[in-house]
């Protein structure tokens, strides 16, 4: 069986990894697409299999196939540039206009019968005054840590 995948990289292809690999600003993920092309590289000697560079990098075969894989067809630079999404995978449930509700509800007065707020009871009291259509408890803890705000 042949192999299919293969990296040969020209001095200057070569170069420029290096430079990538070993400058402070470069992402984790950026540095491990690096030294697995640099382990699958051909011109420097005989490369490692896939799974061999996926137990030294610390990552799964299917990553370095697929890095190897987005270098033959799309390049270097698409192999070495950051992946950044132009919107979140996810909305953010608490916008800026919500923030604020529940960080004054959160700093006024609790409820009668209560003596502070909890957790709980903001959420559910955020639900109660149509702040939010639903909110979980976690997303009232964040909103509030986000700011360094205590409940006691």
């Amino acid at each position: 069986m042949g192999r299919k995948n293969l990296v040969e990289f020209t001095k200057a292809e070569r170069a420029r990894v290096q430079e990538a690999l070993n400058s402070k600003t470069t992402s984790k993920t950026v540095k491990k697409r690096c030294n697995i092309l640099l382990m699958a590289d051909t011109a420097a000697g005989k490369p490692a299999k896939q799974e061999e560079i996926a137990i030294r990098c610390g990552i799964s075969t299917v990553t370095v196939w697929r890095t190897i894989k987005d270098y033959q067809v799309c390049g270097l630079d698409y192999v070495l540039r950051p992946r950044i999404h132009e919107t979140p995978p996810r909305t953010p449930v608490v916008d800026g206009e919500a923030e604020a509700k529940i960080i004054a509800l959160a700093c006024g007065n609790p409820p009668k019968g209560f003596s502070r707020w909890t957790v709980r009871l903001l959420t559910k009291q955020i639900i109660e005054l149509k702040i939010l259509d639903s909110v979980g408890r976690e997303t009232v803890r964040t909103t509030l840590k986000k700011l360094n705000l205590n409940l006691i």
